[in-house]
């Protein structure tokens, strides 16, 4: 499978999918797609709120302004002009001229998140009598080296990752386990 970033406007991925998947389906109706039509991925987390002293939990986008797409080939013609003529659609990356499939980091990062499944949880975690956070489970499993803040109080990790070019950062939440002490 080859996975593909289509950049989008933010806060309005579920929509661009939605019309996408419309569209998708009413031209396979009417044969004008070569392939199968693509599975639209949007990762998600669920985060920890603390609003007018209530805490709740919300979904937010993991990568905000971004809908990443599944095909077993690369991307047809027919396929970038339906996408393209979407209300949301911004480009595909690296450009439109150049559709290229995720590669080394960007695909691992972001096949980390596939593997968790549609919504990133909070992570389980422990900090060591140094302060240290140690990972046990969860989204924040395997990016340790990448966390540049912890925020106890809010249950937060601060994770900065290298994706599309660029830095990217994003919170995840995370519950604190209490170490078992051995004796």
């Amino acid at each position: 499978m080859k996975y593909y970033a289509v950049q989008v406007a933010t806060r309005h991925e579920k929509n661009f999918i939605e019309q996408s998947e419309r569209c998708l389906k009413a031209a396979e109706t009417a044969q004008l797609l070569p392939s199968s039509l693509p599975r639209f991925i949007f990762p998600e987390r669920l985060m920890k709120i603390r609003r007018q002293g209530k805490n709740t939990t919300e979904l937010q986008p993991l990568f905000a302004g971004y809908v990443f797409l599944e095909l077993e080939d690369a991307v047809s013609l027919e396929l970038f002009q339906l996408l393209r003529h979407q209300q949301y659609f911004f480009r595909f990356l690296k450009s439109n001229q150049e559709i290229v499939p995720l590669r080394d980091n960007d695909l691992a990062i972001l096949q980390h998140f596939i593997s968790l499944g549609v919504t990133a949880l909070p992570s389980k975690v422990f900090f060591d009598e140094n302060d240290k956070i140690s990972v046990i489970s969860g989204p924040l499993k395997g990016l340790e080296g990448n966390i540049i803040k912890v925020d106890k109080r809010k249950h937060r990790a601060k994770v900065q990752v290298e994706f599309a070019e660029s830095q990217i950062t994003f919170d995840l939440s995370f519950d604190m386990m209490q170490k078992e002490v051995t004796q």
